[in-house]
């Protein structure tokens, strides 16, 4: 019988070494809501992360496209470290490397974003608070 052995070649990734990171990759990387909010969640987890957990991190879903564009970014930037485990993905935070480079860097960025959240949320419940008393108000 006659077997026939089937070879896929999978591209590898890449990933910058700590020394070619940069603060403009960095900060690029992080411009974005989307991709701050899925490296933020995933610097305070110590696991790893596949792509498709973050699909409802927004309030829109997002599309595994889209995922994997983010997560390429983050990943050329440095940020974090992909590998492919299957037909999955799981990431983990370079963070400790990134902080040796650049100490505090993303401590602040992090701590950033989780004080505009808590705004945004503030905000978002006050609006909301005003929205009800305006339709109390009017019937």
């Amino acid at each position: 019988m006659l077997k026939k052995t089937i070879l896929v070649f999978v591209r590898p990734l890449f990933h910058p070494s700590v020394q070619d990171v940069t603060v403009e990759a960095i900060l690029h990387a992080l411009s974005d809501p989307v991709r701050v909010a899925i490296y933020a969640d995933i610097v305070g987890q110590d696991c790893t992360h596949n792509c498709v957990a973050f699909s409802n991190i927004s309030e829109t879903p997002i599309p595994k496209s889209t995922l994997s564009q983010h997560f390429k970014i983050l990943r050329e930037a440095g940020l974090i470290r992909g590998e492919r485990h299957g037909v999955e993905m799981h990431n983990t935070s370079r963070c400790a490397e990134i902080d040796k480079r650049f100490p505090g860097l993303i401590g602040a960025i992090v701590a950033a974003h989780k004080i505009q959240l808590a705004y945004e949320a503030r905000l978002t419940k006050a609006t909301k608070r005003k929205s009800v008393q305006r339709i109390a108000r009017s019937r």
